[in-house]
């Protein structure tokens, strides 16, 4: 398997990032990676390799058939690496329900319990489907294995998952699955490296990008996520809503008239961030602006993930360490500073120096909590866990 090559392509709603890994026995090492934006027009796929960056346009358009697209994404990527010598590639699918709880290889069967699937997560589980149709049409002979976001939280009890609603819903699938499982599960093992000690006691992780949510770790395991049946939940997101009276979406359907399409669009695209703000889903733009509306988004946004952590640490029976990842998480210093600040009372305490340079630990030698800035990397679960399964039955 030395020289071989693996991609990843993890897939959100509206961008694909892809990965591209040289194996080395039990290792995959990331020597390239990239963005494909659908958002930009024309589509444009920014690759990186090494210190070079190159933006460059593609002539195929975003349709239900991502062939032409992916055809010359590879065309490009040839130009870079030996294409020949690609083995596998690994997904990131959003939703594995209660059917996968870890990683598989993609044949006919996975395709269809996955598309049984899309339902719980309608804007992203086409997304990697259509992907993962595309790429067997055009490379029959590369295998594909799939890494589900959810497949992590499969340690969350049965009292954490379920909601007051009749138990038939609940046995049906309406219940908490909770996302962000292939990040959760790389700064689970990073801070195992980082600080054993730490790791083994009660943790939460504060996944804080576009996407946000948070979960609860107790020696290395989920217990408990802020995110639940979808990605809706939880705290509030750039566009998204997160925790919401399901009164309101009552309100809405029968007051309003409101139609299921438009509200889904409110929920996903209008609310969070940017709908509180009226400005910006971004928290860069909101922390330059003077505008009132602007402070409260952040300080709504602060807020509520200090209570969310409280509720976590609540199932965790305590608090050892809170750790900041993703985007946000990772270098936006006022962003940390005010979640805690909401967290004093917790025994949460900063240290402004350590906090302002996004050094690796920036709590302070009194606070009874610690407090880490780990940079999450999803694509490197997914080309272990892709790795793992070749090895296991090549």
């Amino acid at each position: 398997m030395k020289n071989d090559l693996l991609l990843t392509f993890n897939t959100g709603s509206s961008t694909v990032k892809i990965g591209i890994f040289a194996l080395d026995g039990a290792s995959a090492h990331r020597i390239g990676k990239g963005v494909i934006d659908f958002r930009r027009q024309p589509l444009t796929f920014h690759l990186t390799e090494g210190p070079s960056t190159f933006d460059i346009a593609l002539a195929a358009t975003d349709g239900e058939d991502l062939r032409k697209v992916l055809s010359e994404t590879f065309g490009h990527l040839s130009d870079h690496f030996d294409f020949s010598t690609v083995v596998a590639a690994g997904h990131r699918v959003v939703h594995g329900g209660d059917v996968f709880d870890g990683p598989v290889r993609i044949d006919d069967d996975t395709i269809a319990a996955m598309n049984r699937l899309t339902p719980l997560a309608p804007l992203h589980q086409p997304q990697a489907l259509r992907l993962i149709r595309a790429l067997s049409a055009l490379h029959p002979d590369i295998k594909q294995t799939a890494s589900f976001d959810t497949a992590f939280h499969s340690s969350v009890s049965d009292m954490v998952r379920r909601f007051a609603l009749p138990r038939a819903l609940h046995d049906q699938g309406i219940k908490r699955y909770g996302f962000h499982g292939l990040s959760y599960k790389f700064l689970a093992a990073e801070l195992s490296r980082r600080a054993p000690e730490i790791a083994r006691g009660k943790v939460v992780v504060a996944h804080l990008g576009s996407g946000a949510s948070l979960c609860g770790l107790h020696g290395g395991l989920s217990r408990d996520t802020s995110m639940g049946f979808s990605t809706l939940d939880g705290i509030p997101m750039a566009t998204r809503c997160g925790a919401l009276d399901p009164g309101v979406i009552v309100h809405l359907l029968q007051q309003r008239k409101e139609s299921p399409d438009a509200i889904e669009d409110l929920l996903y695209h209008r609310a969070g961030l940017l709908g509180v703000s009226g400005i910006s889903a971004d928290t860069r733009d909101l922390a330059e602006s003077n505008a009132p509306e602007a402070r409260e988004a952040l300080q709504l946004f602060a807020f509520r993930i200090a209570g969310e952590v409280a509720r976590i640490a609540n199932t965790l029976g305590g608090l050892d360490a809170l750790v900041f990842t993703a985007g946000v998480g990772e270098h936006q210093p006022y962003v940390r500073e005010d979640i805690a600040r909401n967290l004093a009372w917790l025994g949460v305490e900063l240290e402004a120096q350590a906090n302002g340079a996004n050094a690796e630990r920036i709590s302070s030698k009194q606070s009874r909590v610690a407090a880490f800035v780990i940079p999450t990397d999803e694509e490197q679960v997914i080309a272990e866990e892709a790795l793992s399964l070749l090895q296991d039955r090549s």
